[in-house]
């Protein structure tokens, strides 16, 4: 968890500090006070681009000197810190105890998963965006994933780039490029399935409750073992027609199904929808500390606002003891279900 988070010039915060707790910290204020913010803040401490996805020049204050910093200490003492500073506003910096270290190294200190209102309609959005949700989920149990990922993007870049040049390409460099992108796309299906596998069991065997069960697939393309790189060969005339590489698993989706009405996630209603959401969530949240006996730290935004007391109790039932989880709020009579057992914080307009 963190015990101490320190903001600067981040968003519409010029310098904040907060002193949290295990369990609940709860964040409430007005609209735009920067409660979500301060979760985006949260969410840099994990490997990736934040729950917003947004350029790193964008967090920075708007009137501030132009770069910003989040750190953070954990109860282990351990200080993690990123940001960006002028003039490569968009190269991220992380250290960890004071010493440089990759983004991907985050992972080995933290599991971040995060709920916000955007992703209520994920069922329902492209592909991409459930196989980046799926792998935020397939980072928490394989740490690695991350550095799959980014080697197997940037291998198929430069061989698109390639591909796209009038001039024919250099057939050993092609073929050095299709080899990398089959050594790591097999791993990074194969993490993928593992997760998908094992957070589907936990579901199925979970009981019936104010949260919907999913049952989940990954459907697409699927590694048969050594023919990446052949596939890719063969398809170079098709692929520098398409602009992209048509096979590899960016061509993978997450299925997901209501398990109680046997019914595909996107054909069910947004309500349903938020309650498979939450389901899958709070499943994967207990498979995480199960496997790697530690819990992640949660990031729920505004995920009381559209439940009723009942299903707020419920919620707040069932996130009790799973480490720190940190929710916001407009109004602090969302979280009075709680009772006394959380670090209650109002956010102010002025950061």
């Amino acid at each position: 968890m963190l015990s101490r988070l320190v903001l600067t010039d981040f968003r519409n915060h010029a310098e904040l500090t907060l002193a949290t707790g295990p369990g609940f910290v709860v964040l409430t204020g007005d609209n735009g006070a920067g409660k979500t913010n301060i979760l985006e803040a949260v969410s840099l401490l994990a490997p990736g681009r934040g729950l917003r996805r947004a350029p790193l020049g964008e967090m920075a204050r708007q009137g501030g000197p132009g770069g910003f910093g989040v750190a953070a200490t954990l109860d282990d003492d351990t200080v993690i810190a990123t940001g960006a500073q002028p003039p490569a506003i968009e190269r991220r910096v992380v250290r960890i105890n004071g010493a440089a270290a990759a983004a991907t190294a985050l992972a080995e200190w933290l599991t971040v998963l995060w709920l916000t209102p955007a992703m209520d309609r994920l069922f329902a959005a492209t592909a991409s965006e459930r196989r980046r949700f799926l792998d935020r989920l397939t980072l928490a149990l394989a740490p690695g994933h991350a550095v799959h990922s980014n080697r197997y993007e940037a291998a198929m870049r430069a061989r698109n780039r390639l591909l796209a040049e009038d001039r024919p390409a250099d057939p050993e460099w092609l073929a050095a490029l299709e080899a990398q992108m089959a050594e790591h796309g097999s791993a990074i299906d194969a993490a993928r399935r593992d997760t998908v596998a094992a957070l589907a069991a936990r579901l199925a065997d979970a009981p019936e409750g104010p949260f919907a069960r999913a049952g989940l697939t990954l459907e697409g393309w699927r590694d048969a073992g050594d023919t990446l790189a052949a596939d890719l060969a063969a398809g170079r005339g098709r692929d520098a027609a398409a602009g992209r590489a048509l096979a590899g698993p960016h061509r993978s989706d997450l299925a997901v199904t209501h398990l109680g009405k046997a019914q595909p996630a996107a054909l069910c209603s947004t309500g349903e929808q938020k309650a498979l959401l939450l389901g899958l969530i709070l499943g994967h949240a207990d498979l995480v500390a199960a496997r790697t006996g530690r819990a992640p730290l949660l990031l729920l935004d505004e995920v009381a606002a559209h439940l009723d007391p009942v299903r707020r109790a419920a919620l707040f039932e069932r996130l009790a003891g799973k480490g720190q989880i940190w929710m916001t709020g407009t109004e602090p009579a969302l979280f009075a279900e709680l009772g006394g057992d959380a670090v209650r914080i109002a956010v102010g307009t002025a950061g």
